[in-house]
């Protein structure tokens, strides 16, 4: 047998301390990068088009984010397809940081138990962040229609049947989905008319065009104050502090229709642990900043930081709960 070659221990010495040296200014340069980053612009992608609340509270964020990290922090809205194709593009770019995404309850979560296919998987395709808000919904009409309940509304509805539409930032998000639950809970058939964005929809709705929407308080808040839109209820198990008076469903007729949407920030997968963990404690400061809290308060609705670890362990409970809701609501794609 031979014998095995046997290295002096003051080679091996020598070695190692020649592959130190070697190895050194890598490293070194890899932590400076983690720490000189970001060294140049981010940019956010805000899968809905300017003036909807999504748009809002993205820019509030890219503010707050900018003056943190000392990198622009631009919006880039890439609305359309109920918002899916900013998320596909965000899932197709580099995970170098610096591109953001602003997920949502829709297109997280609805789209992808909607449609059999997507650019992206919403567990696969991203690193959470952190959740950002939650609004529950208002289910809210126009004026004309004469019902000034919940209750005297479904009674009309099921009277005339096909006669009143509702309207949506696109097919296959919570606002579409939302609407195909009311038809189904309420025993009412509301026609669903589509838009490329949550604010078109909403300009339809106080035109009359479309008599019904779903959405968040901040959509409709100016809107119900100046009496030009009417609110029915709260799709929530309590009422919102900025509209006392306004009954939940349950209280108004329509136990178990209950709906929050909430929004979270993400990356492309696969970027750096340094990263992630840096903006993440950037995000939880601007959450935590008065003038946040006070602005997020304006759009009715609730700053809701969570860690990474929180925020998709949150998506996956929200997937287990929408996912059998959406399957049986009979809901197709167009």
């Amino acid at each position: 047998m031979r014998e095995a070659l046997r290295v002096p221990p003051m080679l091996l010495r020598c070695a190692a301390i020649a592959l130190a040296a070697l190895l050194a200014p890598a490293i070194e340069t890899g932590a400076a990068l983690a720490q000189a980053y970001p060294t140049k612009p981010v940019r956010l992608i805000v899968p809905f088009p300017a003036g909807g609340t999504a748009d809002v509270v993205g820019r509030i964020v890219a503010q707050k984010l900018t003056a943190a990290l000392g990198q622009q922090v631009i919006v880039d809205n890439r609305g359309g397809a109920g918002g899916t194709i900013g998320l596909e593009l965000a899932a197709k770019s580099a995970n170098d940081g610096y591109t953001l995404v602003l997920g949502t309850i829709g297109t997280l979560i609805v789209a992808p138990n909607f449609y059999p296919k997507l650019g992206y998987d919403p567990f696969a395709s991203f690193a959470p962040i952190s959740l950002l808000i939650s609004a529950p919904y208002l289910i809210v009409v126009h004026p004309s229609v004469g019902a000034t309940t919940l209750k005297e509304f479904i009674d009309l509805a099921r009277s005339k049947p096909g006669q009143f539409n509702f309207g949506s930032n696109g097919i296959g998000n919570l606002l579409h989905i939302s609407g195909e639950l009311f038809n189904r809970m309420a025993g009412v058939k509301l026609v669903h008319v589509p838009y490329q964005g949550e604010a078109p929809a909403v300009v339809d709705l106080l035109a009359n065009r479309v008599q019904v929407m779903f959405n968040q308080p901040g959509a409709f808040q100016q809107y119900v104050q100046t009496q030009r839109l009417r609110a029915l209820a709260v799709a929530n198990a309590t009422r919102l502090p900025q509209f006392p008076a306004l009954p939940t469903t349950a209280e108004a007729g329509l136990p178990g229709f209950e709906v929050t949407a909430w929004f979270g920030l993400l990356l492309p997968a696969g970027t750096g642990a340094d990263i992630r963990a840096r903006l993440g404690r950037e995000v939880a400061a601007a959450l935590a900043a008065k003038d946040v809290r006070d602005a997020f308060t304006n759009l009715g609705v609730e700053p809701a930081p969570s860690s990474a670890a929180r925020f998709a362990a949150f998506m996956r409970d929200e997937n287990t709960k929408w996912a059998p809701v959406i399957k049986s609501s009979g809901a197709k794609a167009d």
